[in-house]
């Protein structure tokens, strides 16, 4: 089987491997967080100029009509230099949710403003007592005789702090567990009655909880079908899983490039720590830990393009993977660098922070695993 990019892939690729290399490196992201927005404005227009922003949009919507190798292409390189602009929220979550359950009008007016880096989303669906039960919602909408009422409150939402829209999650009918009855809002950030608390994560991207008091929505708001908004969110979770696995391979490679160089020029003894046969083992370790998750995001990136739904039990595993793996990569980086690995001043830890979030985002690996052993039975 040929695992090669297109030329267009490839291209992208060595596009985004420029930029991070030419207009992203350590100093110049250290700055990016310690401003206001935790993001710069300016890149976020390069991205959408250079086109990276329609890439997994159709062309009928817009945009580039990428499939989820082209979205793992970004994810994989941005995921090196540990890009803090909000393209995850924004493009493959809020952004996915429009392009699949958005009518005509709402496809046409939002993503042509997402592509075009007008506007930024981010999706609310996490409560504090839903961990990863995505069913799990007190958030209600009642409806009125010109719309919807919406109350609740939703947390850690990924760039909920910078988002001009929301593409939120709430309960039109049925109990607090049920999967039926569930139902997407397009709500104004901005909009009376919603109020925010905004806090930085440890892996320096910006998130918000939300609270809705009382926000009016008008008919228009609702976001696909009233209470049945389930299957959309599963669909977009399902892309968003992948998405982060290749942003997670792409900084367990960086990780092990970075440390290998360390390990050819630390001195210890009066030779490099390389020449130490037991740091060879343990580096040759975390290459095969490597090796292991990239071979696994190919196989569920090729059953993702034949049938999103058929990928589930391969996307648990990946999951399942890449927080074992990560862990000892992060933890040897950690190691071989000694006390500077876990400075602010060394990108060695950020990176590992940034994995530790993959990892709790959309389910850790436990989670996963329980839902590996659930689908694998089911298909006995």
């Amino acid at each position: 089987m040929n695992f090669d990019y297109t030329e267009e892939q490839q291209m992208v690729r060595d596009s985004i491997a420029r930029f991070v290399q030419d207009d992203y490196d350590w100093d110049t992201r250290k700055a990016i967080v310690a401003s206001e927005d935790g993001m710069s404005r300016q890149n976020w227009q390069t991205f959408a100029e250079l086109g990276w922003l329609s890439i997994p949009f159709s062309e009928a919507d817009g945009g580039f009509g990428g499939n989820i190798v082209d979205l793992s292409v970004v994810m994989e390189e941005m995921g090196k230099g540990l890009v803090v602009e909000p393209y995850f929220p924004t493009v493959v979550l809020f952004g996915g949710l429009v392009a699949r359950a958005g009518d005509e009008a709402q496809r046409s007016s939002i993503l042509e403003r997402v592509i075009g880096g007008e506007t930024l989303g981010a999706f609310a669906y996490v409560e504090r007592q839903s961990r990863y039960a995505l069913n799990d919602c007190k958030t209600s909408a009642t409806a009125t005789a010109d719309g919807y009422v919406l109350n609740g409150e939703k947390v850690v939402v990924f760039n909920g702090e910078n988002a001009d829209t929301l593409a939120v999650l709430a309960r039109t009918s049925g109990g607090q567990f049920d999967d039926d009855g569930l139902s997407l809002f397009l709500v104004d950030a901005n909009a009376d009655g919603v109020s925010k608390v905004c806090y930085p994560m440890m892996d320096a991207q910006r998130v918000a909880n939300i609270t809705f008091d009382n926000v009016k929505l008008s008919s228009d708001a609702l976001l696909g079908a009233e209470g049945g908004a389930m299957p959309v969110v599963e669909d977009v979770i399902r892309e968003s899983l992948v998405a982060l696995a290749a942003e997670a391979v792409g900084i367990m490679g960086t990780l092990n490039t970075k440390t290998l160089e360390y390990t050819k020029t630390r001195q210890q003894f009066g030779v490099a720590i390389g020449s130490f046969q037991a740091l060879q083992h343990r580096m040759v370790d975390t290459m095969m830990a490597f090796e292991q998750a990239k071979s696994l995001l190919f196989k569920a990136l090729c059953e993702y393009k034949t049938d999103p739904a058929s990928a589930d039990t391969t996307i648990h595993a990946l999951k399942i993977l890449i927080d074992r793996n990560s862990k000892l990569i992060y933890g040897e980086a950690i190691q071989m660098h000694g006390g500077m690995g876990i400075t602010d001043e060394l990108d060695i830890g950020h990176y590992a922070k940034r994995l530790m979030m993959i990892n709790a985002t959309l389910g850790d690996g436990t989670f996963h695993r329980t839902k590996f052993i659930e689908s694998t039975y089911a298909a006995a």
